[in-house]
């Protein structure tokens, strides 16, 4: 059996700048004896905890496509043709994660005012929160029966009902699914916290029409908006807060511990303003918050963040681990916030405590 060898790794699909992929994404694996391989494992950083394995059907003895799977961590990668027998790690790969995908929701039917002889359908709404600057809130929506509608979709803002965003759809086929995502991005004007909802009216050919809710009802199809999100979601606890002493200077932030290897995702969308490694931080990355005039700083990651100065994120997408990098005494986030125009940029620092907990308690 040939030993396989691995000479280069290229992004095919899902690819950003500088070599980088996202998780999901598509990389040929070049090499000789790859016909043989059948898995390829991504070794992530130091330690087999984040060692992701995944199965393959080589292309040809020189070349493999392998897709990355969404648990990867940046790091070289091997080929294996058994147990025992696998190749050399390739150069370090960056894994960029992808940005969180909506929850599917269930469709139901609708029990909204309607005509005679309207159409019925069903609607579902992929989560009952969303977060602005995240990946938006997808409406779904099947048409029963045999006969084609004109479809109206707003997202309007509990009680007053007013309408946010409006599509429109006009031969509707019975029996598929549909659906529209609201992304607060796409807004004449940035959304505001606050409950929202879908409201479907489908009309048939006699011009009978049937509305999804009534206008007072505040459950159906309905999600919480939110501006911000917690940067962990795992169990955790509060350590240090800001101003607490340290040798020659004061806490700047506040202290959030967490099993090594946690998650860390983006409070709020924005651009990566650094990503560095400092004595005392640690693999740090810096986030400007669109809209807010708010910058964050996430310190102590157990390694490089695989993003770039510029990448854009989006609200909940992950830009790290949790780690002791630096100088740390456990696992640990250390969170800061920076008023305008920003970190050592004119700003400075402030007590994040009461924004962390409000985020804490809904996320």
């Amino acid at each position: 059996m040939a030993h396989p060898k691995i000479s280069s790794v290229h992004c095919k699909s899902g690819c950003e700048s500088r070599g980088r992929v996202l998780t999901g994404g598509t990389v040929t694996v070049k090499g000789s004896g790859l016909a043989a391989a059948k898995r390829v494992v991504f070794l992530g950083g130091s330690g087999s905890n984040d060692d992701v394995s995944v199965s393959v059907t080589p292309a040809s003895d020189t070349k493999l496509l392998v897709e990355v799977p969404y648990s990867a961590e940046s790091g070289p990668l091997t080929a294996w043709s058994s147990k025992r027998e696998h190749s050399n790690a390739s150069k370090p790969l960056a894994i960029v994660p992808a940005p969180p995908p909506p929850a599917s929701g269930r469709l139901a039917p609708v029990k909204g005012p309607a005509d005679p002889g309207a159409p019925r359908f069903e609607t579902a709404v992929s989560s009952d929160k969303g977060y602005v600057d995240g990946s938006g809130v997808r409406f779904s929506y099947r048409i029963d029966g045999t006969q084609r509608a004109s479809v109206n979709v707003t997202v309007i803002q509990l009680p007053d009902g007013g309408a946010v965003r409006t599509w429109t759809r006009h031969g509707v086929v019975p029996g598929d699914v549909h659906s529209f995502t609201w992304n607060t991005r796409d807004h004449h004007k940035p959304a505001t916290d606050g409950r929202y909802a879908f409201r479907m009216a489908a009309a048939g050919p006699t011009g009978a029409t049937a509305h999804s809710a009534a206008d007072g009802n505040q459950r159906r199809d309905a999600f919480d908006l939110h501006g911000f999100v917690f940067p962990l979601h795992a169990r955790h606890h509060y350590g240090d807060g800001f101003g607490a002493p340290r040798a020659g200077h004061r806490h700047q932030g506040q202290d959030i511990f967490a099993s090594c290897g946690t998650p860390i995702i983006a409070p709020r969308g924005g651009k990566v303003k650094a990503n560095s490694y400092q004595s005392a931080a640690g693999n740090y990355v810096v986030v400007d918050g669109a809209d807010t005039g708010y910058d964050f700083f996430f310190a102590h990651l157990r390694e490089r963040s695989p993003l770039q100065v510029g990448d854009q994120v989006l609200t909940g997408q992950r830009i790290g681990n949790v780690g002791d990098t630096g100088d740390a005494v456990g696992c640990h986030l250390h969170f800061e916030m920076w008023t305008p125009p920003g970190w050592y940029t004119g700003g400075h620092p402030f007590d994040p405590l009461p924004f962390l907990k409000t985020w804490d308690k809904y996320s």
